[in-house]
Order: C-alpha cells, then sequence, then structure tokens
C-alpha cells in the first residue's frame, strides 16, 4: 500500500508540472499573439518576413538596449554557424584585420601556440615561445585557456579567441587558465607585445643529427625553414628530424613551398572542390633531400602539419614517429566581403600524393611512441629520442 500510495503522489506531481507548463505556454502564446496582432498561425516562411517579425518584437516588447549593429553582425554568424561545419566562420571587420595580422607572422600579443578540440571547443596552450609576455606571465604548456578577460572562450571559434587575446602594443589581458589533472584555476595577466613570430627553431645533434621545429606554417615559415636546413648542412648534416608536434597547421602555399625542398618530382597534395574539379599542387625535380628523415607529430598535429607528413610518407621519403595526427583534411578559403568583413569556407577535401583520405582519420605514425614525462629529467623527450634512433638506423 505504501508504494501505492508513493506512485499515486508521483503521478499527481508530474500532472501538476504538466498543468504549470501549459499555463506558461498559453502565456506565451498570448503575448505573441498580441504583439503581432496576428493569429498564431505562422507566417509565410519568408526569411525577410520572419526577420522583421522578431525586428518589431525587439522593438516593442524588448526592455534592454537594442545595437542594430552587433544584431546583424550576430545573424551573420549564426547563418554561418548553421553549417556545423567548426572550419567555417563569419569574421566582422575587427576580427578579419586581427586573423590577415596573425598570417603576417608578426602582431601584438602574447606569444602563445593555441589549438582548440573540435568536438569540445576546449582551447589549449600548446606552445609557449621563450622570452614571451606568456612565459613572463607564468603561462604553461598544457594549461586550458578558460576565460579571456571575463569572456568564457570555450566553444568560440579559435580565430575569435586569438582576436581577443591580442591589442595595441603595451596593453594588459587577463587569462584564466585551467591547469593540471585537478584543473586548478589561475588567473594570469600578460602584456602585449610585438611578438615576430619565429616559427622554426634548429640545431645540430649529436652524430651530425639535424633537428628543426616548426611551430606553425605562416608566411615567415618558407624562407626560415630554407635558412635552417641550409645553416645544419653547412654544419655536415647527416641525417634529420623534423618536429611538427602540436602545429596546428597555417598556409597551403607555404607547406608546399617547403615539400618542394624535400621532394622528388611529383603530387605533393591534390584538392577536390564540391563542384568535383580537382587542383593539384606539385614538386619540381629541382631540390630532393635524399638523406635519412624523421617527421614527428601527436594528436594536436594537423592540417598544414599533415600534409607535409603524409607527402613524406607517400614518397617513403622518411618515416613518421609519435602518435596519430589530428585528422583535419579538408581546405578552408577567406572570402572578402567588401566592407572589412570576411567569411571562411571548407571548400575542398585535400589527400596526399597517394590519393588516400586523412579527414577524422589522421596520418598513422610508421614508428608508434606515446610521450611519456619524466619527473627525473623534464628535459627528456623520449619521442625525440626515438625519431633520433630511427634516422641513425637508417644511417647505419
Amino acid at each position: 500500500m505504501q508504494n501505492k500510495g508513493f506512485i499515486k503522489g508521483a503521478l499527481l506531481g508530474a500532472l501538476t508540472v504538466l498543468l504549470t507548463m501549459g499555463v506558461v505556454s498559453c502565456g506565451i502564446g498570448s503575448a505573441l499573439k498580441h504583439a503581432t496582432g496576428k493569429s498564431e498561425k505562422p507566417v509565410d516562411g519568408s526569411v525577410e518576413t520572419k526577420l522583421e517579425l522578431l525586428d518589431e518584437l525587439v522593438d516593442n516588447y524588448y526592455v534592454g538596449e537594442k545595437d542594430g549593429g552587433a544584431l546583424r553582425e550576430g545573424l551573420y554568424k549564426g547563418y554561418i554557424d548553421g553549417l556545423g561545419d567548426p572550419y567555417s566562420v563569419y569574421y566582422d571587420e575587427e576580427e578579419t584585420k586581427d586573423m590577415m595580422e596573425s598570417f603576417s607572422g608578426e602582431y601584438s600579443g602574447i606569444g602563445a601556440v593555441l589549438t582548440q578540440d573540435r568536438d569540445t571547443g576546449v582551447v589549449t596552450i600548446v606552445q609557449v615561445y621563450p622570452g614571451s609576455p606568456a612565459e613572463e606571465a607564468g603561462i604553461k604548456a598544457d594549461d586550458i585557456l578558460y576565460r579571456v578577460e571575463d569572456e568564457e572562450i570555450t566553444g568560440l571559434d579559435l580565430t575569435a579567441v586569438v582576436s581577443r587575446i591580442k591589442g595595441d602594443e603595451s596593453t594588459e589581458v587577463g587569462l584564466t587558465l585551467l591547469r593540471g589533472d585537478t584543473a586548478e584555476e589561475i588567473v594570469v595577466t600578460a602584456i602585449r607585445r610585438k611578438i615576430e613570430v619565429m616559427t622554426v627553431s634548429h640545431e645540430m645533434k649529436e652524430g651530425g643529427i639535424g633537428y628543426i621545429r616548426i611551430t606553425e606554417f605562416d608566411k615567415v615559415t618558407s624562407e626560415q625553414y630554407r635558412t635552417a636546413l641550409e645553416d645544419l648542412e653547412s654544419q655536415g648534416l647527416n641525417g634529420l628530424v623534423v618536429d611538427l608536434r602540436s602545429n596546428p597547421g597555417g598556409n597551403l602555399d607555404v607547406v608546399v613551398e617547403i615539400l618542394d625542398l624535400m621532394l622528388p618530382e611529383g603530387t605533393i597534395v591534390s584538392m577536390e572542390e564540391k563542384s568535383g574539379e580537382k587542383t593539384v599542387h606539385s614538386s619540381d625535380e629541382e631540390h630532393q633531400f635524399q638523406k635519412p628523415l624523421a617527421v614527428l607529430m601527436n594528436g594536436n598535429s594537423a592540417s598544414a602539419a599533415e600534409i607535409y607528413a603524409g607527402a613524406i610518407q607517400d614518397y617513403d621519403a622518411g618515416e613518421i614517429v609519435g602518435t596519430q595526427s589530428y585528422g583535419k583534411g579538408v581546405v578552408q578559403q577567406i572570402f572578402d566581403l567588401k566592407d572589412g568583413s570576411s567569411v571562411k569556407l571548407t571548400i575542398a577535401e585535400y589527400f596526399p600524393p597517394s590519393g588516400r583520405s586523412i579527414d577524422g582519420i589522421g596520418i598513422t605514425p610508421d614508428v608508434e611512441v606515446e610521450y611519456e614525462p619524466n619527473e627525473e629529467n623534464p628535459e627528456y623527450d623520449n619521442q625525440l629520442e626515438k625519431a633520433i634512433e630511427v634516422v641513425r638506423n637508417q644511417l647505419s
């Protein structure tokens, strides 16, 4: 009997909730009818009519301040967001300016490289430039960026996040970070300054094995890569490790230029557009790297970094070492909307020389090795040591 009483009470409670929801729904319906002066039958379905109705409702009933410009910008952003593509984004005038500035490889910011999880929208710091405002503020690689000033940025387009971090030289930007397994919340202030991005660093390791790290593919990267390779050659280069770990990608033309220095004559990457039209980027026979080579990758290696690794792997020009890459096998193009704003749209899928699809899959390493932190020796890098070993084995 006690159970029956409980069930009866639960049913009555549920009925009360349903009745309450019904009252609320009727209230909203009455307000809409009163506001439009029309029946509850939907308007003719056209976008223009519905927007006019929304605008009328805002003008007549919204208690806050109406910002027409912000509403229009939100409309444009929402339209592109409706595609459901994480790589297609509308940029307002300020965001467009910041984006184009970042492509140049020189900007006023904090000197950190970010990546974003395509599923969760979480933004993570993957690299902090030595001597940068980010390093001085105590920001570390693997920190999760949670807020910029007082705005939570999880899920916001990565380019928009970057534009909020950048700003006038010598100004401050407040950042909230989540650190470690406990997600400890850390608030820091960084002072922006002019950053000329060194996207390429290099050094000679023992035994004539050169090491080149590429953090991203910007306009400055091609010349920096060429300079690094020439310097290593002048030091008696026997073999090479190219480190693309946590490289989020960048400019397609730049990675094609770099691969032209490395590959024999043939296809570097091909793209297929919506229309079915195909574009092929090729290398010539003038340059080819013919010494032992290993390429380091991880799960944050994406886009142009995957083009580099995929081409090297398909030509059997070197071995890929590390873990499965990100799997961004699509290409975006930025369209100028003639009013200072722009839109970035996914316009094609790209394929390595073999023609395989890597979108959502990534590049599978030839030698798989997970990164293992060494608490006794934090500078020890087991993945890099494995890549050097791979090169040494090719030399022997």
